[in-house]
């Protein structure tokens, strides 16, 4: 049995649905992670139950982060430190927000941190906490997640073509987009693999970080390209600098992640963003035509 930790977001209900009877899901409303005394309570009670914890669970709100990183800290830092020293063996979401977007090659696992903003100040010093405080560990890095469910670029691009005639987007902020699904199905290729389960059945620790985003690379302006063109709207896409959007934050203007190592290990086949995007957009027309039916009857 897995504990999917942070399973009312985006990452954690495509793992619900993969994982099925496999796994428990718990949220905020269900443990508190940044409670010591909460964790261990919950996993004594478990005794033992849990094969393996994969925290999806983060404080994600970047711009609002710079100004409560203490509150950001409790989640993505204090928050992982319980849940690895008492769930023991996690899988854990960490972010290409660790790096300062200033390579112009792909970041690889070893490449040395350098986070710009408070979101990746804490999620960095969560990966450590993985490591100090797990007996297996594996970290897993992404970038510009997306679903069918709650807030993120894909459906606020879509909402905004259905109101707007012109949207601006940045163009000078390169990466690449992750469909959670396909994240959420290499997580359970890992859960699955040889080397995982030889790790948990053994006395050897394993402690690892990869990198997972979909193929290919993009810009935001990009992204939202192929987004507005698969609908019927007519919406123009401006191309817009990073400095001409006002924010708190530094952003990566290149958090390209090298997945060489993640296909390795695990012999994945990772789909190209564009191929995800579709499949997404196809599930989300699927929705909506679901839900027309049904506030017709």
């Amino acid at each position: 049995m897995f504990l999917i930790v942070g399973s009312c977001g985006q990452l954690g209900i495509e793992l619900g649905k993969l994982l099925k009877e496999r796994a428990v899901g718990v949220d905020i409303a269900d443990l508190d992670i940044t409670s010591e005394q909460s964790v261990k309570d919950f996993f004594t009670k478990a005794q033992g139950k849990f094969k393996a914890v994969i925290n999806c669970a983060a404080y994600t709100a970047v711009d609002k982060a710079e100004d409560e990183e203490e509150k950001t800290n409790l989640v993505n830092n204090i928050g992982v430190k319980n849940l690895a020293r008492y769930g023991k063996n996690i899988i854990h979401i960490s972010t290409d927000y660790v790096f300062d977007g200033l390579s112009y090659l792909p970041y690889k696992e070893e490449h040395t941190p350098n986070p710009q903003s408070a979101y990746g100040r804490t999620k960095l010093l969560g990966e450590k906490a993985v490591m100090a405080n797990a007996d297996n560990g594996i970290i897993i890095r992404t970038a510009w997640l997306y679903s069918k469910n709650g807030n993120n670029f894909v459906k606020t691009m879509m909402r905004l073509s259905e109101t707007k005639d012109s949207i601006r987007v940045i163009y000078d902020q390169i990466g690449t987009p992750t469909y959670a699904k396909d994240l959420a199905r290499a997580i359970v290729a890992i859960l699955d693999s040889e080397k995982f389960n030889n790790a948990l059945n053994s006395n050897e620790s394993l402690k690892e970080i990869y990198h997972y985003t979909n193929e290919g690379v993009c810009s935001w302006y990009d992204f939202a390209w192929a987004i507005i063109e698969s609908t019927n709207h007519s919406t123009e896409i401006t191309p817009i600098r990073s400095e001409e959007y006002p924010s708190k934050v530094k952003r990566p203007y290149f958090s390209v992640l090298d997945k060489a190592k993640i296909k390795r290990d695990f012999n994945l086949e990772i789909p190209h963003w564009h191929d995800a995007l579709m499949e997404c957009l196809g599930e989300l027309k699927d929705n909506s035509i679901n839900n027309n039916i049904n506030n017709n009857h």
